[in-house]
């Protein structure tokens, strides 16, 4: 997966005023690196083809032909044409339709092992599907697959159903395998792991693809990926929980992706599935606070402060739960801004902040 070599503020560093271009040595280092943390700050659009990128474009134009724009906007009103490949329209792209077959084909039958030549015969790159896998997930296509059939063992197990029966089910060719390729994933065997797990998917928005992760109780991450190399935020997560982290899906993680596609449409206010964050007993207090604040609004620091202990000295430290809130969007720390009206700081980074405030204040 591509690992940024910038520190995340070079990008916010240019966002409170769209209409200012960072210096062209920063654009032009970006372009070099496809730093996707400068996807939103600027487009390139290329006088030769008449199409413009986001920065992270894998295309590469010749720096003679390179147009830096400060939006999207700017470069359709002047003529240009928006790339198929990056699609800059989306900030976050779009899944290529046969990534999105392919994960139906998994989806279909998760416990349906797909080598190679299975792959080829449904009309599939293997090759193109390892780069796709480890680019957005940060594993192959195979180490995805072999994490979503543990998975799906893992819930078979927790039935009661027979070891045997699960591991031939789940295409493995004898008991022992099984309990090796178990055991190196949950850290237990079969038997000895009758706790939870994390089980993690990803859905685009036009934010970016987010990585919802929720356990049997409900939803307890909800990230923007590309931010951190996504190994980081997988190991992260399941350090956090002290549970194993393995592809998949359950009810809440279904719900969650239906509720943020109306979100996004400007059809939802209010979100239903459960959350379960973890933190201290202080960071839930701030986060359930966060939760309070009316869709379309904003607080300042301050004023979040009071809400939580009475006391407006408290900002800093409310600033650092706000920081450590791993439920983005559903617990809104996009609303807490300064308290002259300017942004503030965002994980998620300033010009996603931007877009959800515009988002929520153009459907308020």
């Amino acid at each position: 997966m591509f690992k940024n070599r910038w520190r995340q503020p070079a990008a916010d560093a240019y966002i409170s005023d769209m209409s200012v271009l960072p210096p062209m040595s920063v654009m032009r280092r970006a372009v070099e690196e496809r730093n996707a943390d400068f996807d939103g700050v600027f487009v390139i659009a290329v006088r030769t083809t008449g199409i413009f990128c986001r920065p992270s474009c894998p295309a590469r134009p010749l720096p003679q032909n390179r147009v830096f724009l400060p939006t999207a906007g700017d470069a359709l009103r002047a003529g240009y044409r928006p790339c198929k490949r990056c699609r800059p329209l989306l900030a976050g792209g779009a899944v290529p339709d046969w990534v999105g077959k392919l994960l139906d084909q998994i989806e279909a039958d998760p416990a349906r092992r797909l080598p190679d030549k299975v792959l080829r015969g449904l009309g599939f790159d293997p090759v193109a599907a390892r780069r796709y896998f480890l680019h957005q997930f940060g594993m192959t296509f195979q180490s995805y697959c072999r994490g979503r059939r543990l998975g799906e063992a893992f819930r078979k197990i927790k039935r009661g159903a027979p070891l045997d029966a699960i591991a031939l089910d789940h295409g493995y060719e004898s008991l022992s395998g099984f309990r090796d390729a178990f055991g190196k994933a949950f850290g237990k065997p079969p038997r000895q792991a009758n706790g939870s797990c994390v089980v993690v998917s990803w859905v685009e928005s036009p934010v970016s693809p987010l990585l919802l992760g929720a356990t049997d109780d409900g939803l307890c991450a909800l990230e923007f990926v590309g931010r951190t190399d996504l190994d980081g935020q997988l190991n992260a997560l399941g350090d956090l929980l002290g549970v194993p982290v393995v592809p998949g899906t359950n009810a809440h993680i279904q719900q969650t992706t239906r509720e943020l596609k109306e979100y996004f449409a400007g059809q939802r206010k209010d979100f239903a599935v459960p959350l379960v964050p973890i933190g201290t007993p202080f960071q839930r207090a701030v986060w359930n606070r966060l939760g309070k604040i009316p869709y379309g609004d904003t607080w300042s620091y301050e004023q979040l402060a009071r809400a939580v202990n009475k006391s407006p000295s408290a900002c800093r430290a409310v600033g650092q739960a706000n920081g450590r809130n791993r439920i983005v969007i559903l617990i809104p720390c996009h609303r807490v801004v300064n308290k002259d009206g300017s942004l503030g700081g965002y994980g998620g980074g300033l010009w996603r902040k931007r877009f959800l405030l515009e988002l929520e204040r153009k459907h308020r």
